[in-house]
């Protein structure tokens, strides 16, 4: 058990979450790793853009405004500074159905924490080994209100394996169920083409519990904005920029008690002067170039002041027929936990 607390440790402070405590007072965190290399490569500045099947996470109302069908996998070995049998595995899906009048979608997300060693409660002799895991699974529709504006919705249904056991001498296992819900909008602005706005209001549901009710914790609900412009957007050249801000929405009190999340969603903002709260959101800004739909770059820049995380991030793809090829990778500075981490991701559209 002491291995998981330290990896949710790490975890805390480099998953690009706002606020130091209020991030440890949540649980289920991996609901806040960013996938796809893509929007990696630009600083996980999606929420504005969201135009392929990883839309179910970033903003599921750009949805609204695709057709077809597309399938995108992305892989990576997850903290490989700290650990080296961790990795994150992210699968989604879209596809446009005219007779509901819009796009359904949906994603699975999953990772492994890895072996465990389970030691006795008066000894730190192993007496076995477990592996820990999470998994998080999302339908998502989409539609639009008017030519320029698209709204989504997304549940969610997940799992949390940490240990087939309590820890000391809690009774029950270290196994949790929960369910959350997506809001989300997205605005093509008429009035300046390649401007777009985009709100996504995650994860909110009731707290997970592993062994004890009273000790359950709140998801990670997060306020994610975005805008993006397209600066060139001709036959053979696009450049798109594009810049995100993202707010947790969890507050537990001096009793360590949380506020449920309909009420925290209001009372996160009243929790300390505009300093802190202005220290408290994490802000990234990002561009994409395209050349004649075959070539892509990317870069971008994470900037989370309150949890002293800050990187650069670069990316690259190729589009060949209807597969797109992505490369997402965090160059953080040597040393921290993120550092040299790599992301891939396969996009077959059809």
């Amino acid at each position: 058990m002491k291995r998981i607390t330290i990896l949710f440790t790490v975890l805390f402070t480099v998953m690009g979450t706002s606020r130091a405590f209020a991030v440890s007072e949540a649980g289920v965190l991996f609901l806040l790793i960013s996938p796809g290399a893509r929007a990696v490569g630009m600083g996980n500045t999606f929420a504005a853009v969201s135009d392929d099947a990883t839309a179910s996470y970033y903003n599921p109302a750009g949805f609204a405004f695709q057709g077809g069908r597309e399938i995108t996998f992305m892989h990576a070995n997850w903290l490989r500074q700290l650990v080296d049998d961790m990795y994150y595995e992210y699968l989604a899906y879209k596809q446009e159905v005219p007779s509901l009048g819009g796009v359904i979608g949906g994603n699975i997300t999953f990772l492994n924490l890895g072996e465990q060693v389970h030691t006795g409660p008066d000894s730190p002799d192993p007496i076995g080994t477990f592996t820990s895991w999470d998994l998080a699974v999302t339908l998502n529709y989409a539609t639009r209100l008017t030519p320029d504006l698209g709204l989504g919705i997304g549940m969610r249904y997940i799992r949390s394996n940490l240990a087939p056991m309590g820890a000391g001498e809690e009774k029950g296992k270290g196994v949790g169920n929960a369910f959350a819900v997506d809001l989300a909008a997205l605005y093509k602005a008429p009035f300046l083409p390649g401007l777009s706005l985009g709100a996504n209001l995650s994860n909110m549901g009731p707290k997970i519990t592993y062994v004890d009710a009273a000790q359950a914790d709140p998801l990670p609900t997060n306020l994610r904005l975005g805008l993006a412009y397209k600066v060139i957007d001709s036959e053979f050249n696009r450049l798109q920029i594009a810049v995100d801000t993202n707010k947790l929405l969890v507050v537990r009190h001096k009793d360590k008690k949380p506020d449920p999340f309909y009420k925290a969603i209001f009372t996160s903002w009243t929790d300390g002067s505009l300093s802190d709260q202005a220290r408290r959101l994490i802000t990234s800004v990002g561009a994409e170039y395209v050349y004649s739909d075959l070539i892509f770059l990317r870069a971008g820049y994470y900037y989370d002041e309150e949890g002293r995380v800050k990187y650069p991030t670069f990316g690259a793809g190729l589009q060949y027929s209807m597969f797109r090829f992505d490369f997402g990778y965090i160059a953080a500075e040597e040393g921290h936990p993120l550092s040299d981490t790599m992301m891939f991701s396969l996009t077959a559209a059809f």
